[in-house]
């Protein structure tokens, strides 16, 4: 079994904004980034930020003292199209299958992808920003977008583009284990200038390819050094994985 740590989600450097997150409950809305600029999807299958809004409402009114600007998509993203990967409606990721991705592009059944974001908290915390792990697929198949024919476009972003790379790949991850937590998982702190899982966190995992659990921003997804031992940590969590994006 292999296993690699995925970020996902709008942060500063893609959307200019951060997701919220509750510290004190670990709830979360989960929030695209967006679609490039330059990137057009298939009109009829386009995905924009209007899907999110109805879940940053929800989260913003159980939390009346909240911020407005905390839990509010900036107004230059209202309507805006989305990149929605992962998919977890659809239990699907796309990557570029050459770089970036080209580890998840040699995946396997039963091969893990386990994503994280960097959040923000709607209320006081020992850090600017909750690293936090927000899903896990247990992988079912691996395919090439040109494999996939026009009625499964809609599973995917990668698919949804009017000009997708041949060489993007998609992950479809096996139902009823697979999907994004319904409470993240916190796993980071600032250490050494830049957001790392925490160091008893690295030793129960086994470790991972990064050096000393660096999460902050990587041009390749860090591996699992003991892709077991992680998945065994992860269970003893009892985490809820739900197929739906909000």
């Amino acid at each position: 079994m292999r296993a690699t740590l995925v970020r996902i989600g709008i942060d500063q450097a893609y959307g200019g904004w951060n997701a919220p997150v509750d510290p004190a409950t670990n709830e979360f809305v989960f929030v695209p980034i967006p679609e490039g600029a330059n990137t057009r999807q298939h009109r009829t299958l386009a995905t924009t930020y209007a899907t999110v809004a109805p879940a940053l409402r929800t989260f913003a009114a159980a939390r009346p003292g909240v911020p407005g600007a905390l839990v509010t998509l900036p107004a230059g993203l209202a309507g805006a199209a989305t990149h929605l990967d992962p998919d977890f409606d659809e239990l699907t990721y796309g990557d570029d299958g050459e770089r970036r991705g080209r580890a998840i592009a040699s995946f396997a059944r039963g091969d893990l992808i386990v994503f994280y974001a960097g959040l923000r908290p709607v209320t006081p915390c020992t850090h600017r920003l909750v690293y936090a792990l927000v899903g896990l697929y247990r992988v079912e198949s691996v395919g090439r977008v040109a494999e996939f024919p026009r009625s499964r476009w809609h599973e995917n972003a990668h698919l949804r583009r009017l000009a997708p790379r041949p060489t993007d790949v998609v992950v479809h991850a096996e139902p009823g284990r697979s999907g994004r937590l319904r409470r993240c998982i916190p796993v980071g702190e600032f250490r050494g200038g830049a957001y790392r899982v925490w160091r008893d966190l690295l030793d129960a995992w086994g470790g991972l390819s990064c050096k000393d659990g660096f999460i902050q921003r990587s041009a390749v997804p860090p591996l699992f050094l003991d892709a077991a031992r992680f998945l065994a940590w992860f269970d003893a969590q009892r985490p809820e994985l739900v197929a739906a994006n909000a």
